[in-house]
């Protein structure tokens, strides 16, 4: 056996190097390797694995080649396989998910700074992904950034093998660099293990980029050629809102997209009435919370680079939360609808080694019906890497009324403006142990009141293989207004803290198990205490990839305002001044998710307030491999509140049909029921990708009411999107 030490050794001197060797002969794309240039490359092997060990040498073989030309970075892998078992896919979709299955995957941090990188992926099908790693890969791999490349694959029972063609001009680097960032790593689904080219400790995330090793180019690199893009679309479709009583509304719509590399580090994107009629549904959520609930951003164009503009303040506390653009609140239903985007663009990218800067500018369309003006929203970033992977930015974020007739009669007035500007330094060690952040922002409106208009924070985070600890602290002010930010709660200050110790048995049934301690205590200028948890738990993980968890909490709230958790019309309230102690048991747990059927049960039981509270949630999934998925999606709270006030049987139900009939054909459904939203909702969504980033959707959706009658008409739509991506 070899120990935890030598594993890591790498981290404190003996890096790990792959060299890439320009190509000899022209490369064929065809998953076979026979090319007298991948006979010269040099082989990367002595795969570690991370899981469920991270000690010890994978215990199947992976070899990785790259190799290059003007155009292409090439990266060949053979993979041999653990037994004679099928490979386990489990959808042919682009993107694919979980750490069951097969995958091979290459990381590329281009300007080998620790903190940003590309990752490529491929599985035994074919089926390709692509995505951004930021932040020196603390987080996961955000798969949202789309482009186009090429791949191959063949499998055999005993070894798969695929091959990439990566243009050079999809990434961007620094023009005559001769050494990147590079790390690769495989899911092996059926040896029950993930394996990794330079070893990290499981304490770490697999896409840390503080373990990676260097890939050596034999020569500096060239400057790419021209990266122009052009991506018309036309949509159109049919809609009539029964609740509204408005006419069927037909429409017709033509936009597009384009990409500019303006250098190969710096990207110019614009849009020109923009169209996002094929993103997927939002999953519901049930909220018996006091506050608003945080729903991710799907559409394509702000998710690109979304570290960039993004990745500032706290949870609590975002300057910029990009859907707040483009969507606006109907004042007779008070649903949020889409309001049109005219156009917009976004520079981004590196001026250098050191610099990385980010123009963001998106002008809204004035809406009449609900009193709103035309809308401009701008952000711009500068960020300078400082030591060796660390950071310092400084932003404004801006929303503005602009372009509008000062004849008409808006709710908003036109002079109307809000702005956020903010500095953060982020700070992470060289051995990716510890991190900090420090940041402070502050808000400006055309009715400046110069008191509290800010919000700060600091958090510190230590990690290790088998301990970690979080500390963190951050305020906002009472006048703090972040209209284009996500800022659920004012006039508070907040501390938190979060310890983990982590044991690995030698066993095998259990890969990992520990504790966890929790602590938050919030207060505000007007009392010392609103808010108190504490808690503790204990996780076991199993090596079957099963897991199970337990924790007991003990939460403590002042209420500053009226609350009815029931969120019922004729409610009565929990009042505003009264103050409640109450704990709660909380458990879960997965299920092996390599089987055909597999669940995830989580639920919690006791006090709510001044009642109780029981809480069943989770997921039943069943798939055949790898052409369908059905998962049912379910919450269920049950709230039992003493006299006068409201109890409550809150459901939230989400069965899911996900078919992948190839690599390029794809059928969704979603039915959702959500009685605290008297709402059933169904969203179906057909995708044809018939080139390389190019596809065809179709979209059906149906919302009725569930009460008074069951099933009432609601609203109802149906559009068609062809989009097309043409490479100049």
């Amino acid at each position: 056996t070899i120990s935890v030490e030598s594993a890591y050794a790498q981290t404190t001197g003996q890096l790990k190097t792959l060299h890439a060797k320009e190509a000899i002969d022209p490369i064929k794309l065809d998953g076979i390797l026979d090319e007298a240039s991948w006979q010269d490359a040099e082989m990367g092997v002595d795969f570690w694995q991370y899981w469920p060990s991270d000690s010890i040498r994978a215990k199947t073989t992976t070899e990785v080649k790259i190799t290059y030309d003007e155009n292409f970075i090439y990266v060949g892998a053979k993979l041999y396989h653990y037994n004679k078992k099928k490979y386990i896919i489990n959808s042919l979709s682009r993107d694919f998910q979980g750490p069951e299955i097969d995958g091979f995957h290459v990381n590329f941090d281009t300007y080998y700074d620790n903190t940003n990188a590309f990752n490529f992926a491929i599985n035994p099908s074919g089926a390709q992904r692509e995505g951004t790693i930021a932040d020196g890969g603390n987080g996961s791999i955000d798969v949202s950034w789309d482009n186009k490349w090429f791949s191959e694959v063949t499998v055999t029972d005993d070894y798969w093998i695929a091959e990439m063609a990566i243009p050079f001009k999809t990434i961007r680097y620094k023009e005559g660099s001769t050494v990147w960032g590079f790390n690769s790593f495989r899911l092996d689904g059926n040896a029950n293990e993930r394996v990794i080219w330079t070893s990290i400790p499981q304490g770490f995330s697999m896409s840390s980029l503080a373990f990676d090793g260097e890939l050596i180019f034999d020569k500096p690199l060239k400057k790419p050629g021209p990266n122009i893009s052009l991506i018309p679309y036309l949509a159109g479709g049919t809609s009539k809102d029964y609740e509204g009583k408005t006419p069927r509304d037909n429409n017709l719509a033509i936009g597009g997209d384009a990409k500019i590399g303006v250098t190969p580090g710096l990207n110019l994107d614009l849009t020109v009435n923009p169209d996002f009629s094929q993103v997927e549904v939002d999953r519901q959520q049930t909220n018996i919370s006091r506050f608003e609930l945080f729903f991710p951003e799907k559409r394509q164009f702000f998710l690109e680079n979304n570290d960039l503009f993004s990745n500032y303040g706290g949870e609590t506390s975002r300057p910029f939360f990009s859907r707040r653009i483009g969507i606006t609140q109907d004042t007779a239903t008070g649903q949020n609808i889409q309001n049109t985007i005219h156009a917009g663009a976004r520079l981004s990218g590196k001026l250098d080694k050191n610099w990385r800067i980010g123009l963001l500018t998106m002008q809204a369309a004035a809406d009449d019906k609900n009193g709103l003006p035309s809308i401009n929203y701008g952000m711009t970033v500068l960020q300078r890497k400082v030591m060796t992977n660390s950071t310092i930015s400084a932003f404004m974020v801006n929303k503005e009324a602009v372009f509008n007739d000062s004849e008409k009669d808006y709710d908003v007035s036109l002079d109307h403006y809000n702005r956020v500007i903010g500095s953060e330094f982020n700070y992470r060690s060289i051995n990716g142990r510890f991190r900090s952040t420090a940041y402070y922002h502050r808000s400006f409106t055309e009715q400046d009141t110069l008191n509290k208009e800010f919000t700060s924070g600091i958090l510190v985070n230590y990690l290790t293989r088998r301990f970690s600890i979080l500390t963190q602290f951050n305020e906002v002010g009472k006048n703090y207004t972040a209209e284009v930010g996500f800022v659920p709660r004012l006039d508070f200050k907040r501390s938190f803290t979060q310890a983990k110790l982590n044991f690995y048995p030698q066993t095998n049934g259990i890969s990992s198990h520990g504790a966890t301690v929790e602590y938050e205590q919030i207060w505000n200028s007007d009392r010392s205490r609103t808010d108190q948890m504490a808690s503790i738990g204990y996780d076991i993980n199993f090596r079957n990839l099963a897991r199970f968890s337990l924790m007991g909490t003990i939460d403590y709230t002042f209420l500053l305002a009226n609350f009815d958790p029931a969120r019922k019309s004729n409610g009565v309230f929990l009042a505003a001044g009264t103050d409640y102690t109450y704990k709660r048991i909380t458990w879960g747990y997965s299920s092996n998710t390599r089987k055909t059927v597999f669940y995830n049960f989580n639920g919690s039981v006791g006090e709510f307030f001044n009642g109780k509270i029981f809480n069943l949630n989770g997921n039943i999934n069943y798939r055949i491999r790898p052409i369908f998925n059905f998962s049912v999606d379910y919450n269920y709270n049950r709230l039992r509140l003493p006299e006068p006030f409201n109890d409550a049987d809150l459901f939230l139900i989400g069965p899911k049909f996900e078919f992948t009939f190839t690599r390029n054909l794809f059928f969704t459904t979603l039915i959702q029921y959500n009685n605290q939203l008297e709402n059933v909702n169904l969203n179906a969504r057909f995708q044809w990708r018939y080139k390389p980033v190019s596809d065809f959707f179709l979209v059906y959706t149906d919302n009725y009411y569930t009460s008074p009658v069951f099933l009432g008409a609601r609203n109802r739509a149906i559009v068609f999107k062809w989009t097309y991506w043409l490479n100049l």
